[in-house]
């Protein structure tokens, strides 16, 4: 059975057959290859006075030209694709970190002695001092800490910290399991006519 010029094939030895040539993106003669050029033209290379390139299939997979349903559109002799990427930040979805066991610690200042002492904490007096001058010391201490506790204002500290970037950055790869076999296209056959 006779092939269309142009058809691609794969086969399972290493070598083309007599009027094929092996996918590998090399460049030939338009002159001694008129017609197969008139179907390529420089799709896949070549500098489209002396030569043009065949497609190059080395170690990459054919995909059918155009749009598929909810795909990107792909134009004939487009080539495109890695083996691998390194993600980014920007390719990970939003999430968060949880901050556990984490210990806190401040400094607190006392005015010592008071520098202004009244005898009932307001929103705008509430520091708590040692008693200010006077026959005796105020009791403004206890070891128990009483039935009806009250906010200690006046103290400011600010909690920070990062968390600490992990991992690599070393690509991943994403190649589907294969096969490596031989693709090779036919340079010679029946010429294909359009519908």
């Amino acid at each position: 059975m006779e092939v269309f010029m142009g058809t691609i094939q794969s086969f399972a030895f290493n070598f083309a057959p007599r009027g094929w040539a092996l996918c590998n993106g090399q460049t030939i003669s338009i002159a001694q290859n008129s017609a197969l050029f008139s179907l390529l033209g420089v799709t896949y290379g070549g500098d489209g006075q002396n030569t043009f390139a065949l497609p190059n299939l080395q170690s990459r997979l054919p995909m059918g030209m155009g749009t598929g349903l909810g795909l990107s559109p792909r134009t004939i002799g487009e080539v495109a694709g890695t083996e691998n990427v390194t993600a980014t930040v920007n390719n990970l979805p939003n999430h968060t970190h949880e901050l556990v066991g984490v210990i806190a610690s401040t400094t607190l200042q006392l005015a010592n002695p008071a520098s202004n002492p009244v005898n009932t904490p307001t929103p705008t007096n509430s520091f708590i001092g040692t008693s200010g001058t006077g026959p005796g010391s105020a009791a403004i201490y206890s070891d128990q800490a009483g039935a009806s506790p009250v906010p200690l204002q006046g103290v400011t500290t600010t909690v920070s910290g990062t968390v600490s970037p992990t991992g690599g950055n070393m690509p991943m790869a994403i190649m589907n399991p294969f096969l490596a076999i031989n693709f090779s296209i036919a340079l010679e056959g029946l010429f294909p006519s359009r519908n």
